[in-house]
């Protein structure tokens, strides 16, 4: 694989979306979940995404009970306290696991171009607009500092 434009994963219906579709855009990728210490990181990130979607960005949620378990419930338990807690309209993917051999493909790849195992939730990855990674934040990183390197992509 030379990019994430080289992975599917699957939407919160199982509907297949190859991430080819977000090529020339810049793309935040977090590992969500909505009992974390880190859940009200969702009004940042839709913040981010209102204020940038329109210049070519794209926040892609994929809640996971890893590696805090603190993702309980479906699909669309999830996507629905998203909606109605945090207001957020970036796209939401299935639940995934993002350590381990079980790994979903696209996480494999994150950890592969930025190492190291994901020890907490919101932990965000940042892909330019060819798909490739330039960053990993961690969940306390300062949402100042990923705009930062955001808008100098973007430019």
């Amino acid at each position: 694989m030379n990019s994430i434009h080289d992975i599917t994963v699957k939407d919160r219906k199982g509907v297949a979306v190859p991430l080819k579709l977000y090529a020339n855009e810049v793309v935040l990728i977090v590992n969500t979940a909505t009992k974390s210490s880190f859940t009200p990181q969702y009004a940042d990130l839709q913040a981010l995404y209102k204020k940038y979607h329109a210049q070519g960005f794209e926040v892609l949620d994929f809640p996971s009970n890893q590696p805090t378990k603190s993702c309980p419930g479906t699909d669309e338990m999830v996507h629905q306290f998203c909606k109605d807690t945090y207001g957020t309209e970036f796209p939401r993917f299935k639940k995934v696991k993002v350590n381990g051999n079980e790994a979903d493909t696209l996480y494999k790849y994150l950890t592969e171009k930025q190492p190291g195992e994901i020890t907490e939730d919101f932990t965000k990855f940042l892909v330019n607009k060819i798909g490739k990674v330039v960053a990993r934040f961690g969940a306390s990183t300062p949402m100042s500092e990923i705009e930062e390197k955001i808008t100098a992509l973007l430019a």
